[in-house]
């Protein structure tokens, strides 16, 4: 595992099996500005780069979580038929932005990466934390956002008013998979479920400290086991 530093080229992306994206931003974002609009992370010549280097076998787990990440990883995710929403997902009164996604109410699909390749390996819940939403033209859905779910679009990162415009997002996904030429990608609109953290003075659990994402850590595994091909196409 090593970080790829360089610009995105055919001979860079050569000796990859997985390539991960997690939260890229352009320039004017990492510099603290996380206001409209929202530069691309990437290249266009980047983006032809990948997307050929999948077609031909590579597997892409990208992640893309709240504004302005959406927006900045929009091109790379176009490239594969997938449309990000670059805003905050909630819930309809706008105070709730954490989701539990569940076997049992159809919002966590039945899949190979959530059966898994045994009964140890299976998943029936994913906690997320926040996000944004997605919608998709092509692969399956594996995280999908419920009844009354909605995505705030501020101007900017967190500064939200009884004006701040809203998406409804019941049905769009938080994360899906799809096969793309040879290769595999992997889409999630939340990051923090793929972490181990503490938040804030209080020191809160979140991502895999949770104790209700107790399955987000084999589910994470299982998606990584399906971008190699331990698990079936699905």
């Amino acid at each position: 595992m090593r970080s790829l530093r360089d610009p995105w080229t055919a001979d860079a992306l050569a000796a990859a099996k997985v390539l991960v994206v997690a939260n890229a931003m352009g320039e004017r974002n990492a510099k603290g500005n996380w206001t409209l609009p929202t530069p691309p992370a990437f290249t266009p010549a980047e983006v032809e780069a990948v997307r050929n280097w999948v077609s031909g076998g590579g597997a892409l787990l990208l992640i893309a979580d709240h504004m302005p990440f959406p927006g900045a990883n929009e091109t790379l995710a176009a490239a594969f038929g997938i449309w990000l929403v670059n805003g905050f997902a909630t819930d309809s009164s706008c105070a709730a932005d954490e989701f539990v996604f569940r076997r049992a109410d159809s919002t966590l699909a039945d899949h190979a990466i959530t059966r898994g390749r045994a009964a140890q390996e299976r998943v029936d819940s994913v906690r997320s934390f926040t996000g944004e939403g997605f919608r998709m033209s092509a692969g399956s859905s594996l995280l999908k956002l419920g009844r009354g779910t909605v995505v705030l679009m501020p101007f900017a990162a967190w500064a939200f008013s009884d004006s701040t415009p809203r998406l409804a997002a019941e049905g769009m996904s938080q994360g899906a998979v799809l096969r793309f030429g040879s290769g595999r990608v992997a889409v999630f609109g939340e990051a923090a479920m793929f972490s181990a953290q503490v938040s804030g003075a209080q020191r809160r659990p979140m991502g895999m400290n949770d104790p209700t994402a107790g399955q987000n850590a084999q589910f994470l595994l299982n998606v990584l086991h399906w971008l190699v091909g331990l698990l079936p196409g699905d």
